[in-house]
């Protein structure tokens, strides 16, 4: 027997609310790129980013069952994913600066980071703007 996913027309506002989520995301990469901080420094530690995830935890009951679910999930994850390899790279790299060759690892790991997070910040925002939900 076949079950039916009853899923939830989210309302004008809420899809509004995250295309302004994933703009917060996008901001804080493009402050990190044009700035002087690093694209990943500026996504995970500027105040745009920040105030994307707490609207994130904030709006997410409300997106419950609709399928706004999967790119609140999808922009919660690229955060605290992108924080959990920025202090994988750290932990790695700075016992190796020690011998130089932690700051050549540093570099490359924080860029390839933050090429993912635009990647990911990207990849969703065109998904949404095509009303379409994030793959699991």
């Amino acid at each position: 027997m076949e079950t039916s996913v009853v899923s939830v027309q989210p309302s004008a506002s809420l899809v509004r609310t995250t295309h302004i989520v994933y703009a917060l995301h996008a901001l804080g990469l493009a402050l990190g790129a044009f700035g002087a901080a690093t694209v990943i420094g500026s996504f995970l530690f500027g105040w745009p980013s920040i105030i994307a995830v707490i609207i994130n935890y904030v709006k997410r009951g409300d997106v419950r069952g609709s399928w706004l679910e999967s790119h609140f999930s999808w922009q919660i994850r690229t955060f605290w994913f992108a924080l959990l390899w920025a202090v994988i790279v750290a932990l790695v790299s700075a016992p190796l600066t020690l011998v130089i060759v932690g700051f050549g690892t540093w570099v490359i790991g924080l860029f390839l980071l933050g090429v993912w997070a635009v990647y990911r910040i990207a990849r969703g925002w065109l998904r949404l703007n095509n009303g379409q939900p994030m793959a699991a």
